[in-house]
């Protein structure tokens, strides 16, 4: 633990840092900051707090930077995750007062918008599906070979297949309706993840193209990988010096599975705040994490915000915190 006035002086090169991006003087400091010490105690104390790992000297003669653990003792000291300012809080009403439709456009509007607010990058992955319900399933004919397989869930997001069939097997309206009718009677109010296939119906033109329908939909729940949403990943180029650094973080950005097992195993431990080295990536070792989970009927997503280990926490877990809650009430609201 530290005492009092290293506790202090720790949280003022924290500040000090994040606002400038420059390492931090004892001198600048005793100035700038409201200590009520000499500079040379505040030297003193920074030497420690250097010995102690919470600050580092990137070179000789320059000020002090903070490391992980002067971060993480900085967030963990926060009375509070912070508040929004109006203006951004009532983006968010607005945002979410508008925010309706498919749940593929919401996600990544919601996205966005945390982009927006943060000025950092922002991923949102989908709840889980499988056990979600199917609300309504329908087959839509677009030509007399091309049908559209069309399954609405309960959280409002909506799986499509197009199903096209062979030249001489073209369906008539009456054939579409009747499959249609009959997967929805299968297959409405079922778990997205225990789709059976349905029982036949005797009309052997019916089951052929339910069986289609079926094969096409099921396809998508066995195979579907994780929907992850990344909005702001522009923002990353220039929040950090290094062009190596850059790349490597818009490269995590594009792969999908290390995204979401990341964003997985930070919840896992406990955390909604990952700073540096603590999530166990070592290409984002110069960025930090802020999580948090939200629900739709049981099934857990997840909101973050990617940016530099040199964030506004307190503001960056303010956004998060909000956003996950509107996002949960909203789309449980619609389900």
């Amino acid at each position: 633990m530290l005492d009092d006035r290293k506790a202090a002086i720790l949280r003022a090169v924290v500040e000090e840092h994040i606002r400038t991006a420059q390492p931090v003087g004892s001198s600048h400091l005793a100035r700038q900051a409201d200590l009520a010490v000499s500079s040379a105690t505040v030297r003193n104390e920074m030497n420690q707090l250097e010995r102690d790992g919470y600050l580092a000297q990137p070179h000789t003669s320059a000020g002090r930077v903070p490391t992980d653990k002067g971060y993480r003792f900085f967030v963990d000291s926060l009375a509070t995750p912070g508040t929004l300012d109006e203006v951004r809080s009532q983006q968010v009403r607005d945002f979410f007062a508008r925010a309706h439709g498919e749940l593929e456009r919401m996600l990544g509007d919601t996205s966005r918008l945390l982009s927006g607010l943060t000025d950092y990058a922002a991923v949102v992955t989908a709840p889980n599906a499988e056990a979600l319900r199917v609300r309504s399933f329908q087959l839509v004919s677009l030509s007399p070979r091309s049908l559209l397989v069309v399954a609405v869930l309960s959280n409002g997001s909506i799986e499509k297949r197009n199903l096209e069939l062979a030249p001489d097997a073209a369906v008539s309206e009456a054939v579409v309706g009747a499959a249609s009718a009959h997967l929805a009677s299968c297959l409405n109010g079922r778990t997205w993840g225990s789709i059976d296939r349905p029982t036949p119906t005797g009309d052997a033109a019916v089951d052929e193209l339910v069986s289609r329908a079926h094969d096409a939909i099921t396809s998508v729940v066995l195979g579907g990988a994780d929907q992850v949403y990344v909005g702001g990943a522009a923002r990353m180029a220039t929040a950090f010096d290094a062009v190596g650094t850059i790349r490597q973080v818009l490269d995590i950005l594009e792969r999908q599975y290390v995204l979401v097992s990341l964003l997985r195993e930070v919840l896992d431990r406990g955390l909604s705040v990952a700073i540096g080295t603590e999530h166990g990536l070592q290409s984002l070792a110069d960025c930090s994490l802020v999580v948090a989970p939200y629900e739709v009927e049981g099934e857990r997503g997840t909101i973050a915000i990617l940016g530099p280990t040199r964030m506004h926490y307190d503001q960056a877990m303010a956004a998060v915190g909000l956003v996950s809650e509107r996002l949960g009430r909203a789309l449980s609201e619609g389900s």
